[in-house]
């Protein structure tokens, strides 16, 4: 079978498509005949390699993958063949099956895509509890930009940060998977959304999300906007995922009693905090990774019913995996950039805009 795949850890000029053997589902384990891949922010670190992260080598990645059941290992049940399925990426809590863990224990997180393999290929053996039916009213693409972004800023928000109806939320980084899913989960709470971003395409592209103020960091103060947005009350939520180019920022937005909420750092990992602003506005600053099965069921019912929308940017072939890791690091899209594996793309790209 076709993959894209690296031998060794370096920039995006590693990945190489390559014939592979196709893999054969073991016990418990489903076949699936990869339709769709979204590339996330995950494959970039894991492709440069993550400090205490283990990798099987050579290595496929691809976390959030879309297909078809094509055949079940020994003792796997609940799917049917040729049944269209959605993969729920953690695999599990320093070993543990993250089904079994209520309360994931402390340690390091296995995801579909880092440790293991992941569904940059034709055809990929999973876990059949990893696995999900794919909503009616997705297609095979707009599915692949769901799990990691949908289930992480859902987490975020609801779980982490304790989002309210008529509370503000800030969301840096409002062009990315993670941002582009945040806008419309605040909304959906009954929340004011305010967004930062770079160009006016994408300020168009978030307004369209549903955002209700959107601030061009490029041109603007971000908690200076924000200031006069709130009527200088600040943003009850601030939505983190870039890290040390938006943090100062992000804790000078902060409201009074206000809740920093992040999950990741795209820009780097040293945001200088301003302790007096932290003590003196009593802030809360909370860590956030991924979330449990039982939020990407929710989460999918909501985008099965239309309530939340996948937002792609572009599809790609498999062929141009490189391509598209080149295009996420440096920061041109808006949504997700997905990669269709069994059929080929006609032109290079394929942009995808809202109606």
């Amino acid at each position: 079978m076709k993959a894209a795949i690296f031998h060794e850890y370096g920039g995006p000029e590693v990945i190489k498509i390559e014939e592979v053997p196709e893999p054969e589902p073991g016990p418990g384990q489903a076949l699936v005949e990869v339709k769709a891949v979204g590339i996330n922010h995950l494959d970039l670190f894991v492709r440069m390699g993550l400090p205490g992260i283990k990798s099987v080598m050579p290595h496929i990645g691809g976390s959030d993958f879309t297909g078809v059941v094509k055949a079940l290992g020994p003792g796997a049940t609940g799917f049917e063949i040729d049944q269209r399925v959605i993969d729920y990426p953690l695999e599990s809590f320093s070993g543990v099956p993250y089904y079994l863990c209520d309360d994931p224990p402390p340690g390091t997180f296995e995801i579909i895509g880092e440790q293991s393999n992941g569904g940059c290929c034709e055809f990929i053996a999973v876990n059949t509890p990893n696995l999900q039916p794919l909503p009616e009213g997705l297609s095979f693409e707009e599915g692949a930009a769901c799990p990691i972004v949908f289930i992480t800023a859902w987490r975020m928000l609801t779980e982490r940060a304790q989002l309210k109806a008529s509370e503000t939320l800030l969301v840096q980084g409002a062009g990315s998977g993670v941002g582009t899913a945040a806008i419309q989960i605040g909304k959906l709470l009954g929340a004011r959304v305010i967004a930062s971003t770079s160009t006016p395409e994408k300020i168009e592209r978030a307004r369209e999300l549903g955002a209700d103020e959107v601030i061009n960091y490029k041109e603007e103060s971000i908690s200076g906007r924000v200031r006069e947005i709130t009527g200088k009350a600040g943003a009850n939520v601030v939505l983190e995922h870039v890290g040390e180019a938006t943090w100062t920022e992000s804790i000078k937005s902060a409201a009074y009693h206000g809740r920093i909420v992040t999950c990741g750092a795209t820009t780097g990992f040293n945001g200088n905090t301003n302790l007096a602003i932290l003590f003196a506005k009593q802030l809360s600053v909370l860590g956030s990774t991924m979330g449990s099965l039982g939020t990407f069921k929710k989460v999918l019912r909501f985008l099965g019913e239309g309530k939340l929308k996948p937002v792609i940017d572009r599809v790609m072939s498999l062929d141009e995996c490189r391509q598209a890791h080149e295009i996420l690091e440096a920061g041109e899209q808006f949504g997700k950039i997905i990669l269709k594996v069994k059929e080929q793309v006609a032109a290079t790209t394929e942009r995808i805009h809202p109606e």
